[in-house]
C-alpha cells in the first residue's frame, strides 16, 4: 500500500490557482535542448532532471529506482526560474520535464489517451507518485486536458480548458489523459513527478486556499464532466479556469 492524498481521492485531479509572481521568460523553455520522445501525441521533451543527471527521458526504473530523487541536468542553467519553482514547492520530485506538444485534431488526441507508469519500483509504504503541470506558452483557451476514468467511456470524462500559468495536480496512473492542442503554435508545459507526502499535501492546500473562490468553485469553472450515461460531444461548452 502507498500513501495517497485525500485531496485527490474523489476526482483524481485538482486545479490550483494560477502561478504567482512575475512572468517567466519564454527563453526558459524555448532555448532548452529537447529530445525526440513521444508521449500523448507529437511531442518532444526537455529533461530538467533525470535519474542520473544526464540528458535522459527514460523512466527512472531503467536505472533501478522509483520516480523520485531527480538530479538536475544541464538544462537547469537555462531554466533557472522553472527550477526555482520546483524547488520552492520543496517536496520529493523525480522526473522534471518540459513538454513541447505540436498541434493535433481532437480525434488524433483521443487516440493517445494513456496512463502513466509512475510507481514502478516504488516501495510499499511510501508516497504514491503523482504529477503536476504548470502551463507555459500556448494559445490561451485553445488547449484542453481530457481525463477519463475509463479510456473507452466518454461518460467518465472531464475536460479542463488550459491557459498559461495554470497549475494542476493529477494522478496520471489512475486517470487516462491527453491534451488536445489545436495550435497553431506548439504548447509548452512543465511536468513534475512528486511523491505524495506532507510537503506536497501542504503546497496543494495552500495553493487551493489562496484563491479568491473556494476550491470546488474554481474546479467547477474549469472542468466539465460528461453526464452519467450520456455520450460526450466534441463541441460542448467549456469554460476557463482563469
Amino acid at each position: 500500500m502507498h500513501r495517497k492524498l485525500d485531496v485527490l481521492a474523489e476526482k483524481g485531479f485538482v486545479i490550483l490557482r494560477d502561478r504567482q509572481g512575475p512572468p517567466l521568460d519564454p527563453a526558459e523553455w524555448e532555448s532548452l535542448e529537447y529530445m525526440d520522445w513521444k508521449s500523448g501525441g507529437d511531442t518532444n521533451f526537455a529533461p530538467l532532471t533525470s535519474a542520473t543527471g544526464e540528458m535522459d527521458c527514460r523512466g527512472f526504473w531503467d536505472h533501478g529506482q522509483p520516480d523520485k530523487h531527480g538530479i538536475w541536468t544541464k538544462n537547469r542553467k537555462l531554466a533557472s526560474g522553472l527550477a526555482d519553482y520546483v524547488e520552492r514547492i520543496g517536496g520529493n520530485f523525480g522526473r522534471v520535464r518540459i513538454i513541447k506538444l505540436n498541434p493535433s485534431d481532437e480525434s488524433a488526441a483521443l487516440r493517445q489517451l494513456h496512463l502513466d507508469d509512475n510507481n514502478r519500483l516504488n516501495p510499499s509504504g511510501e508516497g504514491w507518485v503523482v504529477r503536476s503541470w504548470l502551463e507555459l506558452d500556448n494559445s490561451a483557451g485553445q488547449s484542453t486536458f481530457i481525463l477519463r476514468e475509463d479510456k473507452d467511456d466518454p461518460a467518465t470524462e472531464s475536460r479542463i480548458r488550459l491557459h498559461p500559468g495554470m497549475q494542476l495536480v493529477i494522478d496520471t496512473q489512475r486517470l487516462y489523459h491527453v491534451v488536445w492542442h489545436p495550435g497553431p503554435r506548439p504548447r509548452y508545459a512543465l511536468i513534475t513527478s512528486w511523491e505524495s507526502d506532507d510537503v506536497l499535501d501542504g503546497w496543494i492546500k495552500r495553493e487551493m486556499a489562496a484563491g479568491s473562490r473556494p476550491a470546488a468553485g474554481r474546479q467547477a469553472a474549469a472542468a466539465t464532466k460528461a453526464p452519467t450515461g450520456r455520450k460526450q460531444v466534441a463541441d460542448r461548452k467549456l469554460t476557463s479556469a482563469r
